[in-house]
C-alpha cells in the first residue's frame, strides 16, 4: 500500500531499520496472534485512532479496512460508539476524517 502520509515516507527513508522491526511486529500482532477476524482488528484500530485523536492513524486505518472489506456503515458504526465513552467531540473529530475522505 502507498503510504498517504509525506512524513511517514521521510521515517521510512530516514529510519530504515526502525521502520522494518516496525512493520514486522505490527504484522505479528495483526495477523499472526489472536482468534479475531480481520475486519473486527480493522474497526478496533479505527476506534483506538480515533478515541486517541490520531488523525494520520485514523485515516491510514480507514483506508486500510476499507481495502480489507469493511464498509463505510461499519465504519460508521465504530466511530458512533465513540460518542458514549470518549465523548461527542472526539466522535466529531474522527467524523470529520472520514467525511473528508468520502467526499
Amino acid at each position: 500500500m502507498e503510504d498517504i502520509h509525506e512524513n511517514f515516507t521521510r521515517f521510512k527513508d530516514e529510519f530504515p531499520e526502525i521502520h522494518a522491526r516496525h512493520e514486522a511486529l505490527g504484522r505479528e500482532i495483526h495477523e499472526k496472534i489472536g482468534p479475531l477476524p480481520e475486519s473486527s482488528r480493522w474497526l478496533i484500530k479505527i476506534s483506538i485512532s480515533a478515541a486517541c485523536s490520531h488523525r494520520r492513524a485514523l485515516a491510514t486505518h480507514i483506508k486500510k479496512a476499507r481495502a480489507a472489506g469493511v464498509t463505510d456503515g461499519e465504519i460508521k458504526h465504530a466511530l458512533l460508539l465513540l460518542i458514549p465513552t470518549a465523548g461527542f467531540p472526539v466522535f466529531m473529530k474522527a467524523y470529520s476524517v472520514l467525511s473528508k475522505m468520502v467526499d
